[in-house]
């Protein structure tokens, strides 16, 4: 089951944080107030899908880890993880949450749109990060090849 549930909840995480990051750039910048508001509004009922996500992620890596061989990879994995989690609990979700109240309030302000800024490039952040978790895992499980010294001079 552990097989299951991690790349299910990973890959679960990284389209949720993907469509956060998208509603929340298309509606800037292509939306009215009111689209913003919605998006800006909905995103914190969102962390119910994504930290039960992560969470499973992270706890059912951590006892696959436990299991595999390539101890540089896992340990690339998991010094990763430390560091979404810690851009997530403190950029991101008081970001979501900041701005929700901002967007509710009307208040489209420098702040607003200063806080807007650093939630993107969090986000953008997280979902690299995520993306390469995904990557070191796909070589764990054998589906990713690794190159070789060769292939990669040509």
């Amino acid at each position: 089951m552990t097989k299951i549930v991690h790349p299910l909840a990973g890959a679960l995480a990284i389209l949720t944080i993907a469509a956060f990051w998208l509603s929340a750039a298309f509606s800037e910048l292509f939306g009215s107030q009111a689209m913003v508001t919605s998006v800006k509004t909905a995103i914190p009922w969102g962390f119910l899908l994504l930290v039960p996500a992560l969470a499973a992620a992270g706890g059912f890596g951590f006892a696959l880890a436990r299991e595999r061989r390539g101890a540089a990879l896992i340990a690339s994995k998991m010094k990763r993880m430390r560091i979404i989690a810690a851009n997530g609990i403190l950029i991101l979700i008081p970001s979501a949450l900041f701005l929700a109240s901002k967007a509710t309030a009307g208040e489209f302000d420098g702040a607003f749109y200063a806080v807007q800024a650093l939630e993107l490039v969090a986000g953008a952040t997280n979902l690299a990060l995520l993306g390469l978790n995904m990557r070191d895992g796909l070589k764990l499980t054998g589906r990713l090849r690794r190159r070789h010294m060769s292939q990669t001079q040509s």
